[in-house]
Order: C-alpha cells, then sequence, then structure tokens
C-alpha cells in the first residue's frame, strides 16, 4: 500500500548496497560551521563525517542570521526545500527569466527552490532566523554538499572578471565598475545599516511558494498520538519543479512511531526540528545499527530498506524531511495497516513458531492505531 512517507527519501548508487557490508556509523550529527560574521553564519553537514551524504547525494545545511543579517544573493548548484526553523523575516526569490518576489516568511514556513532560482535572505527582527536547507545533489560539483554561487561580496562572481568585461556588459565607466566590484568586502553574509530601507514584502508573494506547516490542514492526525503535513503539488506548486515535496511530522509525549521501511529503494534522512525521544534502526540479518537519543538540530540517515522507529520523550517529538517522490512507497510492521495483518494466521505461527493463541494475541492487537501510538495508559 502506497502511503506517505514521513522521511527524506532517496534513490541510492546501485554501488551502494556494497557499503552495507562495512560497518555503519549512523549516529545522529549536528552540523559544523562553515563561515559567517557579525551578520549570521551559515553551518552544514559534512560529507567527511556522514559519508551517506556523498553516497546517497543528499545536501544539508542551516541558515542562521542575526539582526539586520543579510545573506547575499546566491544560487546554487542543488535543488532545495527550505524549512524556517526559528524567528521570522524576509526572502527574496528570482526564478529564472521571472520578476523577484519580495516573501515573508515565519517559523514553520517551507519554501521549494528549484534548479536557477537566486534567492537571498534578511532578518529584521530581534529573534535569530534560521532555515533549513535539505536537497539532493547528483547534479551538484561535491555529492553529499551543496555548492552556492554569490552574485555579489569578496567572493562573488563580479571579482572574477576583468573591469573591462565587467563595463562592457553593464555599460558603466572603470571607476564605477571598480566601486560596484570593490566595495562589498563581505563573504556570503553581511550585516547591514540599520539605516537602508530593505525590500518590503508584497501581499500575494507568498502564494505558490510558501507553505506554513503549523498552520496548513492536516494529512494524518492522530490523538494523543501525532500530526502530519506533507508538502506536494497542489498545495506547493513549485514542488513539480523541484521533483520532490516534504512534510513535517509531531508525535506527543510518549507516543511511537510505527516500525517501518522504505520499500522503493530509498534512504531516508531526518533532521530532528523539536523535542527528543529515542530512536532505533534494524538493518540486514537482524541487526540494531543505531540506537540513540536524539533531540533538536540532530540529523541521521537510515540505509534503503532498513526499519526505524522512534518514541518520543515527555515533551514530544517533532522532525522534517524532504521525500524525492510525490507517492513514496513505506511499509509499516506495526498498527492497523501493518503488513501482519496480512498474512495468514498459519504463515504467522509457522514463521514464528508459536501456537495459536500466541498468534492470534499478536494479531488482534494495535487494529484500531495506525502509524502512530499514543502512550497506553
Amino acid at each position: 500500500k502506497r502511503s506517505q512517507s514521513f522521511l527524506f527519501a532517496l534513490s541510492l548508487p546501485s554501488n551502494f548496497f556494497c557499503a552495507l557490508t562495512m560497518d555503519l556509523d549512523l549516529s545522529p550529527r549536528l552540523p559544523k560551521k562553515v563561515y559567517g560574521g557579525d551578520g549570521g553564519s551559515y553551518f552544514a553537514w559534512c560529507p567527511e563525517e556522514l559519508p551517506m551524504l556523498r553516497d546517497g547525494n543528499i545536501g544539508a545545511a542551516k541558515l542562521a542570521l542575526e539582526k539586520y543579517g543579510l545573506a547575499l544573493p546566491r544560487y546554487s548548484d542543488s535543488p532545495k526545500v527550505a524549512y524556517v526553523l526559528q524567528g521570522a523575516g524576509t526572502a527574496g526569490i528570482v526564478l529564472p527569466e521571472k520578476e523577484e518576489k519580495v516573501i515573508a516568511i515565519k517559523k514553520g514556513d517551507s519554501i521549494a527552490l528549484p534548479f536557477g532560482v537566486v534567492t537571498w535572505w534578511f532578518n529584521n527582527e530581534d529573534t535569530e532566523l534560521v532555515v533549513l536547507f535539505l536537497g539532493e545533489t547528483h547534479k551538484g560539483h561535491k555529492a553529499g554538499q551543496f555548492t552556492d554561487f554569490y552574485l555579489t561580496g569578496s567572493n562573488g562572481i563580479f571579482t572574477g572578471f576583468s573591469t573591462e568585461f565587467v563595463g562592457r556588459a553593464w555599460d558603466l565607466d572603470e571607476t564605477t565598475v571598480k566601486k560596484l566590484v570593490g566595495s562589498q568586502t563581505g563573504n556570503g553574509i553581511v550585516k547591514v545599516d540599520a539605516s537602508l530601507k530593505m525590500p518590503t514584502p508584497r501581499n500575494g508573494d507568498r502564494e505558490g511558494f510558501v507553505l506554513n506547516c503549523l498552520e496548513a490542514p492536516l494529512d494524518v492526525d492522530i490523538k494523543d498520538g501525532g500530526r502530519v503535513v506533507v508538502l506536494n503539488t497542489k498545495n506547493l506548486p513549485l514542488v513539480g519543479e523541484v521533483g520532490f515535496g516534504a512534510d513535517l511530522v509531531r508525535i506527543d509525549g510518549h507516543s511511537m512511531c510505527s516500525p517501518g521501511f522504505s520499500c522503493d529503494s530509498a534512504l531516508q534522512v531526518t533532521y530532528i526540528v523539536g523535542g527528543s525521544g529515542r530512536v532505533q534502526i534494524v538493518g540486514a540479518d537482524g541487526k540494531r545499527v543505531l540506537e540513540a537519543h536524539v533531540k533538536a538540530g540532530a540529523l541521521f540517515i537510515v540505509p534503503r530498506f532498513f526499519v526505524v522507529s522512534k518514541i518520543a520523550d515527555s515533551d514530544g517529538l517533532s522532525w522534517f524531511s524532504i521525500v524525492t517522490t510525490p507517492d513514496p512507497i513505506f511499509t509499516h510492521l506495526a498498527g492497523r495497516t501493518s503488513v501482519w495483518k496480512a498474512l495468514s494466521p498459519e504463515v504467522l505461527q509457522a514463521a514464528f513458531k508459536v501456537d495459536p493463541e500466541v498468534e492470534n494475541a499478536f494479531r488482534s492487537k494495535r487494529t484500531a492505531d495506525a502509524i502512530f501510538f499514543p502512550p497506553s495508559n
């Protein structure tokens, strides 16, 4: 049965299965700071620490902007989905040969960013603005890592061209070219003067570009269990151009997410948005390959066909993920939709080598709950 996956699914290269015979380090990881200054910082998860990023062609990064911090205009070599983890601010988005969209963004917003889009990000609030980026890098310059190309700044594309080329392209004199190219000495993120009036978000620009996962209608809602919002081409049209959707999953305190696996040759990546809880992953030969306690900020990856389950602590657990197809295949091993429910009683008795009473007890449980299991009284 096709069901909405709650984890990021990505097709793996054919040689990845061989890598699974080696020891896997699936430990949850935090990102490392790549660059930054007074205006904020850019963080990324490194393929050197998490080799499955490279093997699965996955990119994961995070932008944190202080008040008046500006992430300079740039484009990327990879399609992404952005998710606002904290704060509020303004985003500028320019699709190829389109006019600029100036969008007000806030916590819970998801934004699809296809190939070729130019973006800038600005924070004019006291609270730090934090944005998560997840995407795939199979067309990127470096597997498992986003490469950004800056339009301005000390490493912007203008700095690579001679004054002659810049002058002729924009019909400018040499003095103006030198000011244009050399005035901004910041790299990637800068802090602008408070007196500079930045563009004001326009009504209507959010439509078709942004979906707030904390306000959108729920796709799954289980009392005392959990809730899911899935991004797709219906509620966020740009998902079709990006090539994958996304979802936000929130489970309540002490609730459990059913053990399950992606059965469409996909690996799964989970970023913990909030709360905390326990995660177990079981791989080939029934070996438990991960048992970890996770909390906000951690990212971990599940190899294809491996089974994963989570149990929230008292404060609940939430995670954000992207899915490479609008209708992924995910098999659950417990609950009303469990594959066990479809197997014949005699097969279960023989497979477990138990009597009919034990098999009946196993089958008769969890007949109402699906996917999320509230804590027992």
